[in-house]
Parts: structure tokens; C-alpha cells; sequence
């Protein structure tokens, strides 16, 4: 049997990340990715932006992750030539009924510690986004855009280069957790290992529970996400990244119009609880759905206008019927202390990955040190 310092489990670009930040301590790290490739599921089916901080409880992981994640992604994509563009986004009030809460998010935001925030009125965003009907707006200029996929394969590539080993079609069938090691079967074969991270996305409640976790009692509940994009001959119409007040459950930052690295334009995403976590199109929004969210902000903007993209799944920790923002689940097992959980890791994931990728590395420090 093969066996290994670190196994992760999960190539998405949160396991990526830490592949590569693990792999320059310690020799022998694995990853185990289900997929033909790395970074197939919500970590390159979503927006691609690099969040700023603004929405999260102030001190919760996704606060302390996202704020940091924001300066790394940034340093990380300009240091290994993943192609990005720091834009910044307008979060607007459409109406005066919604300059209250806008200023509160403001308020939270800055709490969190993001920097250089502005309120501005409508001649100002008219300026940044001529089309964009609002009565005031936070302007974030700390936000950006990315290829998410290069991003992924960055991580997967430098890992590689420390020395890691990335297996694809590796789908996890069963683990045996004991003191001494863990042992992974996959559908690739299997191997032991002295540290485990799971690092398995809308999966690793199942994960797990593969282990026999308590914390598999965090169930994952799949949400769908859908996506339009403008005609090419209406891109135009959007210079950036425009978002409207999230949504008052937490469940999403709401349809936002984002300007991508290739010149479309991206209406969405929708936010649906799903029964199946591989059910990314059975039963779409149609367009029509898009053009009423997103047309308060953009009232030029018709059904006509859209076409349906792609979509995406993610990995909320709340039910249905739950209000709030639940926060990552990163800790050492309690019961199985030669295990990482990671479960719950949703937006801001894809902006979050190298921090998150630090404070796994700390505990795995004090796992193999």
C-alpha cells in the first residue's frame, strides 16, 4: 500500500491551495479529485470574482478568510500570470427605502476591515456605469474579476512542482481512520496516510461521514445557482461589476450583472435548493426571471436580451428554512485528530483559498511536526 504524509481529498481550488502550501513542508502530498480534472465543480462554476469582505459577520472564518484571501489571490495572480482585472463593483440602492441597510453593510465591511469603501450618489455611478439606475451605491475597489480555471490549475501546476501528487478519477469509496493512519480507498487504488484533509466541496459531509465523524452531522443542502449572459451586442451596457443588496436570508448576494475577463457580460446567479448535488440543469430559470431581477438596476435590460449560461451548485450548511450566513467549518477533528475538516465552504471559497490553505497548513503543523 502506498502511503503518504498528507492525503487531500478534493481538487477544487480550495484543496489545490492547500496541495501547494503543504507541499512546501512536507513530502508525499496527495490529492484525490473524483473528476477527470481539477476544479470541475463550484470552484470554476461561479462568478470568478475575487471578493472584498463586505458581507460577512465581523471575526467569522469567512470574514477573517476573505479580507486576507483578497491581497493574496491578487498577489498570487499577479505573480503567476492567472489572468484577472481589478475592477472594483458598485453595491447600489435602487431606491431610498434601500439606503439604510446599504449603509449598514457599509458599516459591517468596515468592521471586517475592508479598505478604501465609498458611498457615492447617482451622478457618480453614472459615471462608473452609465446605464445603471440607483440613488446610491457603495463603491469597492478592492473587488475584481478572474479566470477561475487558470486560477485552479495555477494551484494544481505549483503544487506539482513542489512535488505533490494530483490523481484525477480518484472518487474516495471508503476510509478506515486510525491513530496510527488513515487508510483512503479510491477508485484510483488505495493509500495511508499520517494526515487527512477533506477537502471534498458539496461532498464532504459525506466524506465524513465515510470516517465516522460527528461532524458529518453538518449535512450539506445543494443550492443551485443559474446563469444568463447578455447578447454581445448589449455588453455594453455594463462596464464592471454591479451588484444589488443581498438577499435579506443570506442564501445569496443576489443577481448581479459581472463584466467577465473575455468582455460578456454574466446575469445571475439564482439561488434554488436542490435535492440532487449533480442536478446543475433539470428544471432552469427561465430568462425571463433574470431580466425582472436584474432590470430594477438595469432598466434597459429585456428578456430578449439573455441567453441561459451556466450553472452551479453550492455547499450551504443551512436548511431551507434557516435565515443568516453560516460560517466555513475548518478544524481538526475532535475525534479523529489525524483528520482537517473542512465542510461548508461556499462563496467566498474561490477568493478565500490561500488563507484558508494557511490555517490548514498551521494545523497540520500541529498534526505531522
Amino acid at each position: 500500500m502506498d502511503r503518504a504524509n498528507v492525503v487531500i481529498i478534493g481538487g477544487g481550488v480550495v484543496g489545490c491551495a492547500i496541495a501547494r502550501a503543504l507541499s512546501a513542508h512536507w513530502d508525499d502530498v496527495f490529492v484525490l479529485e473524483a473528476m477527470p480534472r481539477v476544479g470541475m465543480g463550484a470552484s470554476t462554476r461561479n462568478s470568478g470574482v475575487i471578493h472584498a469582505g463586505l458581507y460577512y459577520p465581523p471575526g467569522s472564518l469567512k470574514a477573517r478568510h476573505c479580507v486576507r484571501g483578497n491581497r493574496l489571490t491578487y498577489e498570487f495572480c499577479a505573480a503567476h500570470s492567472v489572468p484577472h482585472r481589478n475592477c472594483g463593483k458598485l453595491v447600489v440602492a435602487v431606491n431610498e427605502s434601500q439606503a439604510e441597510p446599504l449603509a449598514a453593510l457599509m458599516e459591517n465591511a468596515k468592521r471586517n476591515g475592508v479598505e478604501g469603501l465609498e458611498m457615492i450618489d447617482r451622478a457618480a455611478i453614472r459615471a462608473i456605469e452609465p446605464h445603471i439606475e440607483a440613488v446610491q451605491a457603495i463603491h469597492v475597489p478592492s473587488t475584481g474579476v478572474l479566470s477561475s480555471e487558470d486560477l485552479v490549475k495555477a494551484y494544481a501546476r505549483l503544487a506539482g512542482d513542489r512535488g505533490a501528487h494530483v490523481v484525477t478519477h480518484a472518487k474516495v469509496e471508503k476510509i478506515d481512520a486510525q491513530p496510527s493512519g488513515v487508510r483512503v480507498a479510491s477508485t484510483a487504488g488505495e493509500i495511508e496516510a499520517r494526515c487527512v484533509v477533506n477537502s471534498a466541496g458539496l461532498f464532504a459531509d459525506e466524506v465524513a461521514g465515510m470516517m465516522g465523524s460527528a461532524l458529518a452531522q453538518h449535512r450539506i443542502w445543494p443550492v443551485r445557482g443559474e446563469y444568463c449572459e447578455l447578447a454581445r451586442a448589449k455588453s455594453d451596457l455594463i462596464r464592471g461589476l454591479v451588484y444589488p443588496l443581498p438577499h435579506a436570508d443570506g442564501l445569496s448576494l443576489g443577481t448581479h450583472l459581472t463584466k467577465t475577463l473575455w468582455g460578456t457580460v454574466l446575469v445571475g446567479p439564482t439561488a434554488r435548493y436542490v435535492s440532487d448535488k449533480n442536478d446543475y440543469e433539470h428544471d432552469r430559470e427561465p430568462v425571463e426571471n433574470f431580466a425582472k431581477d436584474a432590470r430594477p438596476m438595469l432598466p434597459e435590460l429585456e428578456a430578449a436580451d439573455l441567453v441561459p449560461a451556466y450553472s452551479g451548485i453550492r455547499a450551504k450548511l443551512k436548511t431551507p428554512s434557516e435565515q443568516g450566513i453560516e460560517d466555513f467549518i475548518i478544524t481538526r477533528d475532535p475525534e479523529i485528530p489525524n483528520v482537517i475538516q473542512l465542510i461548508g465552504i461556499d462563496s467566498p471559497g474561490l477568493t478565500s483559498a490561500p488563507a484558508i490553505a494557511e490555517h490548514v497548513l498551521k494545523i497540520a503543523q500541529e498534526i505531522l511536526d
